[in-house]
């Protein structure tokens, strides 16, 4: 099944605490700082099936960065995480609400910064407390929650009333697999196939009407709107091939 719009919340990583700590010998804190938290980006890729990732997982947080150690030694961060979301996506900040547009394949956009690590008592020390007995806790990254929705991309889309042929003809031309069967509204899903470099999209059968909600209703109408070219599928056994 091919998801086409979802809400999901992204996290940044924390920032690690700093580390209250002495040298053995009492001449002083060492306590490290604590690590950065990881980033969180996304890239666009041209699997269209990208947004499937999240069927079953909808809150996704990069990895926080460690506590300070002992001796100055600062905690290691956190490893930056990068997802991959379809090229047609549109992201929607339900806080905000402002968009971003992934309309380039490969274009990675930083979503959510993670928060600086704390500073140790090593650190903190300064002419007027030389033994601080405290330490900085790490920041929280940064927390935001999208509307994302794929506005279908593909080079061909074929249109239709349905049962005209529109998913046989592309399991003729690609290596799609698409249900083929003789009654009405079989496609209920967008079916995706390529040939030569080209993708081509089976786009569910409309109706007059379906703006109003009839057949399978406005949700699919949107499937066309990033379509190079539409090929308009008219049976050969129609009253009327106008």
């Amino acid at each position: 099944m091919l998801i086409h719009e979802i809400d999901v919340t992204f996290e940044g990583g924390h920032g690690g605490a700093g580390k209250v700590s002495f040298f053995h010998n009492q001449k002083g804190p060492d306590g490290g700082d604590g690590g950065k938290g990881a980033d969180l980006s996304i890239q666009t890729t041209s699997d269209l099936t990208a947004l499937n990732q999240f069927s079953h997982k909808k809150y996704i947080k990069a990895q926080d960065g460690q506590a300070g150690q002992s001796n100055k030694k600062s905690g290691p961060k956190g490893a930056d995480t990068t997802l991959l979301l379809p090229i047609g996506s549109e992201l929607t900040d339900k806080e905000t609400g402002e968009t971003i547009a992934l309309n380039q394949v490969n274009e990675t956009i930083l979503l959510c910064k993670g928060g600086l690590g704390g500073r140790g008592n090593a650190a903190l020390r300064s002419s007027s407390n030389t033994t601080p007995m405290y330490a900085q806790k790490g920041l929280r990254g940064k927390l935001r929650q999208f509307h994302i929705n794929l506005r279908f991309w593909a080079d061909i889309g074929f249109i239709g009333l349905p049962n005209v042929g529109k998913s046989s003809l592309l399991n003729a031309l690609t290596n799609a697999k698409a249900k083929v069967a003789n009654y009405p509204f079989t496609t209920l899903e967008a079916n995706l196939g390529v040939m030569e470099g080209k993708i081509i999209a089976d786009i569910p059968g409309l109706i007059e009407g379906a703006a109003s909600g009839k057949g399978l209703g406005v949700k699919f109408l949107k499937h066309v709107e990033k379509v190079t070219l539409l090929v308009h599928c008219v049976s050969l056994e129609s009253e009327s091939l106008a």
